[in-house]
Parts: C-alpha cells; structure tokens; sequence
C-alpha cells in the first residue's frame, strides 16, 4: 500500500458541516474531536505529517497531542476495527501524555505513536475473548467516509490510487480480514503497510527488533494477500451491481438475487444478539437469496418495510447501503469480483451503528 497519513482530530460532523482553520499542520479542520484523518501525500516522509513539526516548538502538550489525535485514531480504529475501543486507546494515550515527564519525550510524535499501539495491542488481547462470547459472528463497527475537503491552506486531496488504497485499508471487508492475524502482526502491518512507518520506527513502536518486525510483517503481508479480494472494482460497476442487488432484494425474488451473486458468496450478519440476523455465517447463492427474500418482505425490528428509507453511502471507503428509520437500523457493505458479490456484510447490532446514526465521517 502507499504511505497514508492522518492529521489532526475533527470532531464528527454530517457532511457539509462547516470547519475552521486551527489545526497545527493547515489542514483548516477543528482540532476538538477524535475521527480526523485529513489525508495529505505531500509531508516530508509521505505520510502527510512532518516529522520535523509539531513536536512541542512553540506548542504546549495539548496542542502537540491535538495535531496528532487524528493519526493517533486512525492507527486504533484500523487495530480495533471498533469506534469505542478507538477513543479508549486514545484517550489512554492522552492521560499517558499528559502524566509523562517531559524530559523522559525525546520525540513526540514517536512516543504517541508506541503509546496508542500499546493500548491498541493490550485491548486487542483482551477483546479477543469478549468477542469469543459475542452472540452470532462479529463484524467491524461501520463509519461513514467522504473524501477530505481541499479548503484554502489544506493540504492537497490525496490522488485516486492513494486514496483507493486507503480506502482499501479501513474498509469492512479488509478489517475483517485483519480480525485473523496476532495482535502484534495487525500492529505492525497498519503501521508498515498501511501509514508507511519504518520497520525501525514499527520495532520502537510494539517493542521488538527491526529483524522480528520484518519477518511479523512479512507473514501478516502473506496472510492479508492470500485473503483479500482478488480484483480492483471500477466505482461504476461496484454502483451497478449494488443497484441490481438492491433492486432484487427489494422484489423479494430468489431468481433475480441469484443473477447477482456468486455461487460461492458467504453473508455475513452481526445484530449481536440485539437484532434479527443470522447466528453463523450464511454460505452459497440459493442460501443466501433464501435469507434475503425472506427478510426483504417481513417487517424488520418492528418496522414495516415500506417505512425503512434504503440509500447508497459511502461507507468505510467504498459504496455500501444505509438502511434508516429516523436513526440507523442496518449497514450492508459488499465485495464485488467480476460483477458479481462475492461476500456481504450486513451490520444490525444497534451499539455499532451510533456513530452512523449520529453522522460521524472518517475522511479519507
């Protein structure tokens, strides 16, 4: 992947929702919540932060810890992949930051960074076991995505091909896939392949030599390939074929859902015990368009069907589905390969659907 980067923290608006300019690095976003990652090629070591910046010249702690939440966020939620658990290893970050010696902090940015990923790494092992008793399969915690706004004196919008590979990095299929590695490979490839760290950076970071990072990070690359989907999807075929499924599904017709799905799709249901879905993951078309056309003509959490608003969003960097009914009531993302969806992912659990509900953005 390319190196991506985070500025500094927005706090979560609906899109069109004004900012002002009193970030540290120009960005022109509010520095007083905790989802910004204002994505910028053109810092110093490509990753849109400078590294020379920003570590305590002219600023006091809290400002040296605001232009770094963003980035902060960012690495959690893709270690997480949960909004809450995120905000826990940042705010953990912030009350190590604000207790820490100052003479102890040669550099800032390097310590935050060992800081949040420590957090990140001990919630991961304690996680692990909670979602071991979660009812049903778990799915990553969805977040609305927009593109990074180029207001006077941000930093350049990131080209299509870096932001199609960051988008890649936090979407919900890629952070399902990263539910399958060790704490510490996830550690390390959200930080060498994702944000761009070097491996010597990445070992100061988790703790460990630069020859033991390389060879985690050699085994995560591994296992990520041989399970990432295996074509790029052009935006207009990904909208086409979403449209064909929601069309299908909205008629209810097992026929026409079967044209769209690949034999082999697997669907995926997370209501987390608080919602109608699927206790196990739903492999095969005819199994699949069997559970779709059922639920696609019953009235779904008490709500009839005809007073469920359905519209396309860009969710978790690629297009999804929003169902609503004055708050969220589902995510559904896809992953499309040679026009046809090979996997769904259908989030109901209420608890992962706030920040939806409440129009939080995570720019990319």
């Amino acid at each position: 992947m390319r190196n991506g980067s985070c500025g500094p923290d927005t706090r979560y608006r609906r899109a069109g929702g004004t900012v002002r300019g009193t970030s540290v690095d120009g960005t022109g976003v509010d520095g007083t919540g905790v989802d910004g990652t204002g994505v910028d090629r053109s810092g110093v070591d490509g990753t849109g932060v400078d590294r020379s910046g920003a570590d305590g010249n002219g600023m006091d702690d809290g400002e040296v810890f605001e232009a770094h939440r963003g980035l902060l966020f960012a690495v959690a939620y893709r270690m997480l992949g949960s909004v809450a658990d995120a905000e826990d290893a940042v705010q953990d970050t912030w009350l190590g930051w604000s207790a820490a010696p100052r003479a102890d902090i040669a550099d800032p940015r390097a310590y935050l960074i060992r800081s949040v990923t420590n957090s990140a790494l001990n919630k991961l092992r304690s996680v692990r076991a909670r979602r071991e008793a979660y009812v049903g399969p778990w799915l990553p915690e969805p977040l609305l995505t927009r593109v990074s706004s180029h207001a006077p004196g941000a930093p350049q919008v990131p080209d299509a091909a870096d932001r199609a590979e960051l988008a890649e990095s936090v979407s919900v299929a890629m952070l399902v896939v990263l539910e399958s590695l060790t704490p510490e490979e996830r550690a390390v490839f959200v930080l060498r392949e994702v944000f761009g760290f070097a491996h010597a950076e990445v070992a100061a970071a988790i703790g460990r030599s630069d020859a033991a990072v390389r060879q985690l990070a050699h085994r995560a690359r591994e296992h990520v390939q041989a399970r990432r989907p295996r074509f790029e999807v052009d935006p207009e075929q990904q909208r086409a074929v979403t449209q064909r499924f929601l069309a299908a599904a909205a008629g209810g017709g097992i026929g026409g859902l079967m044209a769209v799905l690949a034999p082999d799709v697997v669907l995926i249901t997370d209501g987390g015990g608080k919602a109608k879905a699927a206790l196990r993951p739903i492999l095969g078309a005819a199994k699949v368009a069997r559970f779709l056309a059922a639920i696609a003509t019953q009235p779904y959490m008490g709500i009839e069907i005809s007073d469920l608003a359905i519209e396309l969003a860009e969710i978790n960097g690629s297009l999804g589905t929003l169902i609503s009914a004055g708050r969220a009531i589902a995510v559904v993302t896809t992953v499309v390969e040679d026009g046809r969806i090979t996997a769904i992912q259908l989030v109901a659990n209420p608890d992962k659907l706030r920040g939806i509900s409440e129009g939080r953005t995570l720019p990319l």
